[in-house]
């Protein structure tokens, strides 16, 4: 519990907000990343960058006026927005209108929203109906290309010729929205959204940069395994675009929607072994796709920021919402809350997912070596008459208050592992503790059982009780350091370890170090120890055997490096 507790307060410094604490165990495991483009992968900071209408196209410059043909594209892509937006996308449409139509007669403060039709999940575009100062309607559509080339009834050929004209556009990583007109009376004024009589006017392109920091974050995640899956609602070709830019490694193939709606369970869960992106899809599909990556046996992550995202997120083995534009809804289904919305805070997350597993490992290894020489010369004597006890209450309780600390603060503090990134995540199924690392504290307690009862057992032949005891009590303690030491890293000795940083380390070093040279020199401690006065030569001794007993852990781990090599 202490290590998952400071393990969520150490993700916190990565901007992740833990509310679920099994989560940051299970981080360690995921082998799929499902995350949203806009606003996780991008800045989520739309700018209008390309009109586009009846042949003519244009990059929007601030400071440069707008052509004259184009004006009446941005004119209805304002007028289909809302007076007072807050969507990135519609602001930055009505901060575009304002820079390059502000003064002109393209913007109509006096007009009166009569009708909204909003966007849905079967048509993909919103439609306003302004009633206009001369008591016309005036309609303004905008959406999806092929939603509202749908709305517009438009012929396949010129279908095909404004679907090249989006395509172009797409390929540039912008997302592109259609923007249609229409004129009415009030009393002709259609109820239903596809009765409306709209013409195609243009086409808009809108560009939301990659984070900076996205593209090496997906490289960490390809060498520790983890495969990064991008949904997003926009038009397939943009969803490319941005995959090439962050460096996705397969984002050629491309499923859509309708696609997915299309499929069987069973071939979905073929595909999604391979394809890494997935365009034009509503929210309601994510959990088709949590789904099936878990009938692949995956180990899932989503992101998600709305209402209809929360079954997806509740689905998956780590939910994780959106802090910064997250609904409630959301925050709730979730394990973690993102708390920037930034790509890169879910990677850090993974690596102390990994870190915090590592140390819980470490310390149980560390619990089960220390305890079987505690053990040993706590009942050994027992069994030889001519011997006296080794351990007494007292000593238990001091060697406690160096074990106590060691397992919950120092091993809690361990950096990770040189290349804890650069490793396939672990199967869920593996048991914290496994057979292999449970023989190898097992060993080590032995060895340190083994140099303790040597010291005893020389130290006998020219000691009193007392001072045989005090001697052997001393190499236990300066063991039970050495285990610690061995067991900081897995890869580094014991020496090398001093190097990485653990300020909880030195502390109980600082105080084993103080109170052991309390309980050895001071007489009225080291009579309520039951220790008598040793010579500093044979001191040096014990201590060294101490060491000893743990050393061959050193040996193995530069044995296994130079193999791995």
């Amino acid at each position: 519990t202490i290590f998952l507790a400071l393990g969520a307060w150490r993700i916190s410094k990565s901007n992740v907000l833990t509310r679920r604490m099994p989560a940051v165990e299970t981080l360690g495991a995921a082998t799929v990343l499902c995350t949203d483009k806009t606003g996780t992968l991008t800045l989520n900071q739309m700018t209008l960058k390309r009109l586009s209408s009846g042949g003519r196209e244009a990059e929007l410059k601030a400071g440069e006026p707008l052509s004259d043909a184009l004006h009446e594209v941005l004119e209805y892509a304002v007028l289909a927005s809302k007076p007072d937006p807050f969507d990135p996308m519609e602001k930055a449409l009505r901060n575009a209108g304002e820079s390059f139509l502000g003064g002109t007669e393209h913007l109509h403060p006096g007009w009166s929203l009569r009708r909204e039709y909003p966007l849905s999940p079967e048509l993909l575009a919103v439609s306003h109906a302004w009633l206009a100062e001369d008591g016309k309607i005036k309609l303004a559509s905008k959406g999806a290309p092929e939603a509202v080339f749908d709305l517009c009834h438009l012929p396949a050929e010129r279908r095909e010729e404004l679907e090249e004209q989006v395509t172009a556009l797409a390929a540039q990583g912008l997302r592109v929205l259609a923007i249609a007109r229409g004129e009415t009376t009030p009393e002709r004024l259609a109820t239903g959204h596809h009765d409306l009589t709209l013409e195609p006017l243009g086409l808009v392109g809108l560009e939301d940069p990659l984070r900076p920091t996205v593209p090496a974050a997906i490289k960490e995640c390809q060498k520790a395994g983890i495969r990064v899956v991008m949904i997003t609602g926009d038009y397939p070709v943009t969803a490319q675009s941005i995959a090439r830019q962050a460096g996705l490694e397969n984002a050629e193939e491309v499923i859509s929607g309708p696609e997915l709606d299309a499929m069987s369970d069973e071939e979905l869960a073929r595909r999604v072994r391979t394809v890494q992106v997935f365009a034009r899809v509503v929210p309601e599909q994510k959990l088709r796709l949590v789904k099936a990556l878990k009938a692949n046996r995956e180990v899932v992550a989503m992101t998600g920021d709305g209402v209809n995202d929360a079954p997806a997120l509740k689905a998956a083995h780590i939910g994780i919402a959106m802090g910064g534009r997250g609904t409630d809804v959301a925050r709730e289904a979730a394990s973690l809350v993102l708390l920037d919305d930034d790509f890169s805070s879910i990677v850090a997350s993974v690596r102390q997912g990994r870190r915090i597993f590592d140390n819980i490992r470490k310390a149980i290894s560390f619990i089960v070596a220390v305890h079987v020489p505690i053990a040993g010369l706590s009942m050994i004597p027992v069994f030889f008459g001519s011997w006296p006890l080794l351990l007494l209450p007292v000593h238990i309780v001091f060697l406690e208050l160096v074990i106590d600390p060691s397992c919950s603060l120092v091993f809690e503090a361990e950096e990770p592992e040189t290349g804890v990134m650069e490793r396939p995540p672990r199967d869920p199924g593996q048991r914290l503790f496994s057979l292999k690392g449970l023989g190898l504290s097992l060993l080590q307690g032995l060895s340190v059982l083994a140099a303790c009862l040597a010291v005893f057992l020389v130290a006998r032949v020219n000691h009193a009780p007392d001072a045989a005891r005090a001697l052997t009590f001393a190499a236990l303690v300066v063991a039970i350091v050495a285990i610690i030491l061995a067991n900081r890293s897995w890869s580094k000795t014991m020496l090398g370890g001093l190097t990485s940083p653990n300020t909880a380390l030195w502390w109980v070093l600082a105080g084993t170090a103080f109170f052991l040279a309390l309980v050895l020199f001071v007489p009225p401690v080291r009579a309520v120890f039951h220790f008598a006065p040793v010579h500093p030569s044979d001191l040096l001794v014990s201590l060294a055997a101490g060491v000893a007993g743990v050393a061959w852990f050193d040996l193995l781990k530069l044995v296994h490096r130079r193999r791995a090599a």
